[in-house]
């Protein structure tokens, strides 16, 4: 179907909406004043080809997005997804976020559905014998697992904006190499980690702690010339082995900032690691300059822990950078206010939910705002014990934060569902990602079959094709 959206409808749609976007806003970094900047406004009109008439459209294609589109698809609704980047998968493939996190309370299997399908594919694709993800083979797991779901998918496509009008989202607009489009569909997800589709459409939302602060990105790597074997003969007991000699190396001057927090190399293969280390702090990924000097900061920063790891700690005494992220690692951004906002109430009371979708188990983690040292033994008083579940133990997940408050037919997936900032440290992670995305794929798929509100769905009838799907639902 070729018929054309007149982009002037898509001004005054917007228009409607952007004191809201703006008042969410709170805590974005300013223009940076070295660079020339523009003045007044100018009016842009393009008639878009609907290139999509679907019944779900999805954005972003990280293991939410992914998930969303499978689910979506295994109900019968037919599925475009959008991924700006040249591969599926996001923060775990082209941001070479090195490990999964718990999939497990150390009973249940939690992200089971989806996230099953993913393990057991990877587990036959791997080729690297260490722990740490084989990135390139879970780029293949991707592509596999959606490309044979029937769901249609293209990369370097990118969410541009939204029409909406009284809470009811009509067309998005997406920009490719082959220029502007237009998508229209009964339901869309908002799997971009950024929330960028619901705040587009006029969802309210927060960001960061009480006082819009975000948590550090870090930009992961790669490196080789590692002796596993000498390392892990040598390496200290408890929390961070890696950076047990930190403050010696802060005191020779080698770091030009004192970051405490040090998650450390993954085994990826014989000699080569994984690194989830060192943080790009102040960041803001809703802000393209922001994230351009995170970038810039990071791959500067590989320098100093290059030289960190050969001078003070044994079997790394050969490492070289090899590769750094094509994406930066961002923790989070902008939460869309749903129906129900999980909370760390809910967390510490191990919440049952009439309405779950699934349940989850990761300690909450909150990275360290500032370098002083104070914030990072807070951090680890947290992460290490206040907020540890003990074996069997988990929080249920509630459908209402995957709902938009105002938006009747678009959800939630991912980094960017309804919780407050101690509960979305816990279920910000790929697992979590792969519960919620699922759930929004499975309940736009049945909002598209029946033209109701999400806000309306029979949750008993979505609990029911969730477990046919494979979820974990032992409450439902």
């Amino acid at each position: 179907m070729q018929a054309e959206l007149n982009r002037r409808e898509w001004m005054k749609a917007t228009g409607l909406i952007a004191g809201a976007w703006a008042a969410g806003r709170a805590g974005a970094a300013e223009p940076d004043a070295s660079l020339p900047q523009g003045k007044g406004e100018v009016v842009f009109q393009r008639k878009l080809a609907v290139k999509y008439d679907v019944d779900v459209f999805i954005a972003g294609g990280g293991p939410a997005g992914t998930a969303a589109a499978v689910a979506a698809r295994s109900q019968g609704a037919s599925v475009f997804l959008a991924e700006a980047h040249t591969c599926l998968g996001g923060m775990g493939t082209a941001g070479r976020v090195p490990v999964f996190m718990p999939v497990s309370d150390g009973v249940n299997f939690l992200p089971g559905g989806y996230g099953r399908q993913v393990l057991d594919r990877l587990s036959k694709e791997k080729a690297l014998p260490g722990p740490a993800t084989d990135v390139e083979a879970l780029k293949r797991v991707y592509d596999a697992l959606v490309g044979e779901s029937g769901a249609a998918f293209s990369f370097y496509t990118t969410l541009s904006d939204v029409e909406a009008r009284d809470g009811h989202v009509r067309y998005v607009a997406c920009s490719a190499p082959g220029g502007m489009f237009a998508v229209k569909a009964k339901v869309y997800v908002d799997a971009t980690g950024n929330g960028d589709l619901a705040a587009r459409a006029g969802a309210a939302f927060e960001k960061g702690d009480g006082h819009g602060r975000l948590m550090p990105g870090t930009l992961c790597s790669v490196w080789s010339g590692i002796d596993w074997k000498t390392w892990e003969a040598s390496r200290p007991q408890g929390p961070q082995p890696d950076g047990h000699m930190l403050e010696k190396a802060f005191a020779d001057g080698v770091f030009s900032v004192q970051d405490r927090h040090l998650t450390g190399m993954h085994k990826m293969g014989d000699g080569l690691g994984g690194g989830n280390i060192g943080h790009t702090f102040g960041v803001d990924g809703t802000d393209e300059s922001s994230l351009t000097a995170a970038l810039v900061t990071g791959r500067k920063s590989m320098k100093e822990y290059e030289r960190y790891y050969r001078g003070y700690l044994k079997g790394f005494e050969n490492v070289r950078l090899v590769q750094t992220g094509s994406l930066l690692g961002v923790r989070e951004t902008r939460r869309i206010t749903g129906d129900y906002v999980l909370g760390v109430e809910d967390y510490k009371q191990r919440a049952v939910f009439a309405d779950e979708i699934g349940r989850y188990a990761y300690a909450i983690d909150i990275h360290p705002q500032t370098t002083d040292k104070a914030s990072y033994e807070k951090h680890r008083k947290e992460f290490d014990q206040e907020f540890r579940y003990n074996k069997g133990e988990s929080y249920g997940i509630p459908y209402r934060i995957l709902t938009p408050r105002g938006l009747d037919n678009v959800l939630v997936a991912g980094r960017c569902v309804s919780t407050d900032q101690l509960v979305h440290g816990s279920l910000r992670v790929m697992p979590g990602c792969f519960i919620t995305g699922q759930a929004a794929g499975v309940a736009a798929a049945m909002a598209a079959q029946t033209g109701g509100s999400v806000h309306r769905l029979d949750v008993k009838a979505l609990q029911g094709r969730l477990k046919a799907f494979g979820a974990y639902l032992p409450n439902a």
